[in-house]
């Protein structure tokens, strides 16, 4: 399997390229910014990008979606809860003095339990809300990985103070969702580094 993770952007989210080398399909999860370095990785790995996977609909995750679609023809799929969020990216950037691209409308809604085929890639959609409604993880059980987008970080959980945030629903999407599926499992989150979830239950201050 081809993993590859970097923050992009002025508020450093972290993008990543997942791909199967048998098939040379893959997948970019929250493209934020910084597109065309994206797709020097993905010529680097000669990969073919079939689908574009939003962990939630923040700007900073997800600004890069309409450069890298028509990049790569590559599908947009993001939970239908955040949704709504595409069409208004440059207005929510330039709330925080930044610019994004609006995002074209998703080709994919996600739902809870869906499994995602890529190559011999399979990804699993965990409906984990609290950040945003329709934050979403995606589990690859083969590699026992999680990405969690902006819900839980190396010691730290995502901010709940924005609209639509519910610290609440994130805490139980967290001890629901993720804590259960193996402490050996790593976390690749939207900001930081990676850690466990054998780690995070022990030692997050949240929990």
């Amino acid at each position: 399997m081809i993993l590859e993770g970097f923050p992009v952007g002025p508020i450093q989210a972290n993008c990543y390229i997942v791909g199967d080398e048998n098939s040379g399909k893959g997948v970019v999860i929250d493209p934020g910014d910084e597109v065309d370095r994206i797709l020097s990785r993905i010529k680097e790995h000669s990969l073919h990008v079939e689908l574009i996977l939003n962990t939630h609909g923040h700007f900073d995750h997800v600004g890069g979606n309409k450069k890298l679609k028509e990049a790569t023809g590559a599908k947009i799929a993001i939970h239908p809860d955040d949704a709504h969020y595409l069409d208004k990216l440059s207005q929510s950037a330039a709330v925080w003095g930044m610019s994004a691209e609006d995002s074209p409308p998703p080709d994919l809604l996600l739902s809870d339990g869906q499994i995602l085929e890529v190559g011999g890639l399979k990804f699993k959609v965990l409906h984990t809300p609290g950040h945003s409604p329709g934050s979403v993880s995606f589990l690859i059980d083969d590699a026992q990985i999680v990405f969690t987008g902006d819900l839980i970080f190396a010691g730290s959980i995502g901010r709940t103070d924005f609209p639509g945030g519910d610290y609440n629903a994130l805490i139980q999407s967290v001890r629901k969702k993720i804590f259960p599926i193996g402490d050996d499992y790593r976390i690749l989150s939207g900001h930081g580094p990676a850690t466990t979830v054998g780690h995070e239950k022990q030692y997050n201050p949240f929990f």
